[in-house]
């Protein structure tokens, strides 16, 4: 008997279809929220290099904008850090939620598109992080998705930028498609220099380093 494919992959092939990269967020969400599908990248907790990362690297309020706020968990981490924190997804009930399981927040949750992001947030941040998301986008995507990353980045400021590593995994058919060296060290543009690029998880994983 053949495996049926996740939501996810079944969703992004059929938005994909239609000339939509992230329609299929919000539709993944939706029907997480009808308990007909899971989100594979809710953990639950923080993710780990990002705590760690943040209890080195106190925000003392400056300002950070989290790519991909989910459910709030990374978001929420940076905060206790003492990031002033701005958490976006294009996925209305994503954010929803994330603004659900903390009431009392003081991050500011808002809906945005990565690939037409509001104009206000040019060179506004102290702190961009990307975790796993621009993955879930095809190759074709993610020039615009990086070069909005880029701008995001205030001078002497840092990004984080973590994506599943395709020199250490097997092709899949995808979501996610994972990243190469060279499209990691593509978010060094318009004025954002790499400072360090480096694997983790065994490899799985790349984890890099920038600023402007």
């Amino acid at each position: 008997m053949t495996t049926p494919d996740p939501a996810d992959r079944v969703l992004a092939r059929a938005s994909l279809a239609e000339g939509d990269p992230t329609g299929w967020f919000e539709q993944l969400y939706t029907a997480a929220a009808r308990g007909e599908a899971e989100v594979p990248w809710t953990r639950g907790k923080p993710n780990p290099e990002l705590a760690a990362w943040a209890q080195r690297h106190p925000g003392e309020g400056r300002r950070a904008l989290l790519v991909g706020s989910a459910l709030g968990d990374d978001a929420e981490q940076l905060a206790a850090a003492g990031w002033a924190v701005t958490a976006f997804d294009v996925a209305p009930t994503a954010v929803e939620s994330a603004r659900a399981r903390f009431p009392e927040s003081a991050v500011d949750y808002v809906v945005a598109d990565l690939l037409n992001p509001p104009g206000e947030w040019h060179h506004a941040f102290d702190l961009v992080v990307e975790i796993i998301n621009i993955q879930a986008m095809p190759r074709a995507f993610r020039p615009a998705a990086i070069a909005s990353l880029a701008g995001f980045l205030a001078p002497g400021g840092t990004a984080l930028v973590s994506e599943v590593a395709e020199e250490n995994n097997e092709p899949e058919p995808g979501p996610p498609w994972p990243f190469n060296r060279a499209e990691i060290e593509s978010v060094a543009q318009a004025g954002v220099r790499l400072v360090s690029l480096d694997t983790i998880r065994d490899g799985d994983r790349y984890w890099a380093e920038f600023t402007r």
